[in-house]
């Protein structure tokens, strides 16, 4: 490798060490705001952005791409923090809905804006061809750094999303 090629290197590092930077960041703002995670925060946004105001653990592990006990263990730790109930389904006493509940809502309205809505905003601005280089490129880092095969959220978190990791 020459010394442009050093450089290149260097500034893909760094790129990368941003994006997790960013990352670690607001997990700090959002654990000192509103003492939530941000797959907490993301389940307590399913919740409150459905019509009927409640879901089951099944749909909302479907949404957010994750396995049903990684939501049941995010839905037991908002619970146990008065922010989630459970309550039996009406039509199917089977079924249990998860509701948010008062301190929920409050902790919505005290979290900063959320990352990945951040970067929502501005990837829908970019063309659909741009999108796809970015998605190709990124599949490609996670090929390379061995990482194809994690199951992942479409939450900006560093870690296991059921982990409270002490910060809510």
């Amino acid at each position: 490798m020459d010394g442009s090629d050093d450089k290149r290197l260097d500034d893909t590092l760094i790129a990368l060490r941003r994006i997790l930077r960013a990352t670690e960041l607001y997990e700090r703002e959002l654990a000192q705001a509103a003492g939530l995670t941000p797959a907490k925060l993301r389940v307590l946004q399913i919740l409150s952005g459905r019509k009927e105001g409640n879901a089951t653990p099944t749909a909302m592990a479907n949404q957010m791409g994750v396995r049903q006990a990684t939501v049941t263990a995010l839905v037991d730790q908002l619970e146990n923090r008065g922010m989630v109930r459970r309550e039996r389904s009406s039509t199917d006493r089977r079924q249990t809905h998860v509701v948010i509940a008062p301190a929920g809502v409050e902790a919505l309205r005290s979290a900063p804006s959320a990352l990945q809505q951040h970067f929502v905003a501005n990837y829908q601005k970019l063309e659909a061809w741009e999108q796809q280089m970015i998605l190709s490129v990124l599949n490609r880092v996670a090929l390379m750094l061995n990482a194809a095969d994690i199951e992942a959220a479409p939450v900006l978190t560093i870690g296991d999303i059921r982990q409270d990791r002490g910060r809510g």
